[in-house]
């Protein structure tokens, strides 16, 4: 099926038979439907009155698959047979482009750690294609495969330690029940990639990979902020229009009304999202504009970090060591700011703030009042009571007296019966503390106090511990994606061991169950990955 450039129509092609991926469906909505960069040379610069460049993947010089995900293989349209494929390693590594399909990189602007930083856009991602199965629609999208007009001082590359952290806990979200982009293969370039891990003066060579990232699209809230800061306001009204006709189609009525409709959905889909990583304990460590998906589902994954000690004040980028603007604590907050921000780019298309304002506060609001429902469910609590603000503070409070394992905490919390005794309940969820012998003395009694407290609203609920027990453990996982747990496998990897890498993959495929043959994996962080580079915090490089 093809419709022509001019009709400005998406163009849409079935693969030719003669190709392995003969059921893979090309579609190209996006560079038929909006303004491209007439200028075809790759080099860095200010593009603007566009929405994209063309631009080709590098051609990695020796590619090998390392892994790839069955699931999104079946899920964008191409058949399991084809993943060990000449074809499948050619085309996911850049080294061939498909047939009818134009790659591009997508131009947006953004704010950074709260300051505008002007033009931003793909530095080291293209976009493949977009492809149609199942009435579904997904952008493919390579990172790390080279250069684009939007690499700033940058080679577009990535290394293989930062492309296994993507690509592992991409997959891991997903099964988590987090929203996500999806990782659909992980490829070695067989080139080497400079790069200063700690920004410390003492860059090395390492391993250069490339991931391919699976999502409805990458249109970000710094998008729209591009073309409203360089007052391309026609482009704005186009690319909006665009966005709500493609990815929220359920929105109807006059233009004004479906502006304040894409705003509204954009709101309620972020909040949800952050209301799932504060339930699993992620920090995404780089809550830019740049990196927030109007979708509202989690992408970018650099520096990100799962609680190990319950702690709101930590993040895991070292960028952001000193202000810590993106502490698990202040993503909430970071999200409300950042669609104040999505707010101000739509502005110019509403032209009354009253309506844009409603939505933001109530944002805080609203979040509040589901947080307080997911942590009590995180506590086997589905009634209300008077009692449950009490709970929920003290517990926050005592779960930082001494250092305690989020995960296994709430994840033992399960194993606690309504007839336990203080004593019985409290040893149930020993394990998760990482100095056990800092449980004494006004600790303890804390501990003691608040059990008391809990015990007796657990009596409260109709719910027999067994029910109860069931939708806890479809709440509180047992299994994250912890930092060291990465970087085991990201050790393995540079010795081209890869059995590691798969099995954290399988794992994470069933976060919620007991797994007893990976039960080695239900531990605190060790004493060895307290400040080891990659497992305590991480910088933006990759």
């Amino acid at each position: 099926i093809r419709q022509s450039n001019k009709s400005r129509k998406s163009e849409c092609y079935v693969m030719d038979k003669g190709n392995k991926m003969k059921n893979l469906r090309i579609n190209n909505r996006f560079t038929a439907e909006l303004p491209a960069d007439p200028d075809l040379t790759n080099e860095v610069r200010q593009v603007k009155n566009t929405l994209f460049s063309y631009v080709n993947p590098v051609k990695p010089s020796n590619p090998k698959l390392i892994h790839a995900s069955e699931e999104v293989v079946d899920l964008v349209g191409i058949s399991k047979d084809e993943i060990h494929s000449e074809e499948f390693l050619n085309i996911f590594s850049g080294k061939e482009i498909l047939p009818e399909s134009k790659p591009y990189a997508m131009c947006y602007a953004g704010h950074q750690f709260g300051n505008w930083a002007g033009q931003l856009g793909d530095g080291r991602a293209i976009n493949l294609t977009e492809v149609e199965n199942n009435n579904q629609f997904y952008t493919l999208q390579l990172k790390g495969a080279g250069k684009t007009p939007y690499s700033r001082t940058a080679d577009g590359l990535a290394v293989l330690r930062s492309s296994i952290r993507e690509y592992l806990c991409a997959e891991a979200m997903y099964h988590l029940g987090v929203p996500t982009t999806r990782s659909l293969s992980l490829v070695l370039s067989g080139d080497q990639v400079l790069r200063d891990v700690l920004y410390n003066g003492n860059p090395a060579y390492e391993k250069g990979a490339i991931v391919c990232r699976v999502a409805p699209s990458f249109i970000r809230f710094g998008s729209f902020e591009m073309l409203t800061a360089r007052n391309e306001l026609k482009n704005l009204k186009q690319f909006v229009e665009y966005t709500i006709q493609h990815y929220f189609p359920e929105i109807k009525g006059e233009p004004k009304e479906q502006y304040l409709q894409f705003f509204q959905k954009v709101a309620d889909t972020t909040r949800e999202m952050i209301l799932h990583w504060q339930r699993v304990g992620f920090v995404h460590g780089v809550m830019n504009t740049d990196n927030m998906s109007v979708h509202g589902i989690t992408i970018d994954y650099g520096p990100y970090g799962w609680l190990e000690n319950y702690d709101p004040d930590w993040t895991p980028n070292t960028t952001d060591r000193q202000n810590r603007r993106y502490r698990f604590g202040n993503q909430p907050q970071v999200a409300q700011w950042n669609l104040f921000q999505l707010a101000n780019a739509l502005y110019p298309l509403i032209n009354e703030a009253a309506p844009l304002e409603k939505i933001l506060d109530s944002f805080i609001i609203e979040f509040d009042s589901e947080y307080k429902e997911m942590f009590l469910s995180k506590l086997g609590l589905f009634t209300s009571s008077e009692a449950d603000d009490k709970i929920i503070k003290g517990l926050e409070e005592i779960l930082q007296l001494s250092e305690t394992d989020m995960t296994i905490f709430f994840r033992n919390l399960s194993k606690i019966k309504k007839d336990d005794s203080v004593e019985q309940a409290f040893e149930k969820v020993e394990y998760a503390f990482y100095i056990p012998e800092e449980i004494k003395g006004n600790v303890l009694d804390a501990w003691q106090k608040w059990f008391a407290v809990y015990l007796k609203r657990l009596n409260s609920e109709l719910l027999s511990d067994e029910e109860r027990i069931l939708k806890m453990n479809q709440v509180n996982p047992k299994y994250v994606l912890r930092n060291y747990m990465a970087q085991l496998a990201i050790d393995a990897a540079d010795k081209e061991d890869y059995s590691l890498v798969d099995e954290l993959f399988q794992l994470l495929k069933n976060p919620y169950d007991e797994q007893p043959e990976f039960e080695k994996w239900f531990a605190k962080r060790p004493d060895w990955a307290r400040t080891k580079v990659g497992c305590s915090m991480l910088s933006c490089s990759s």
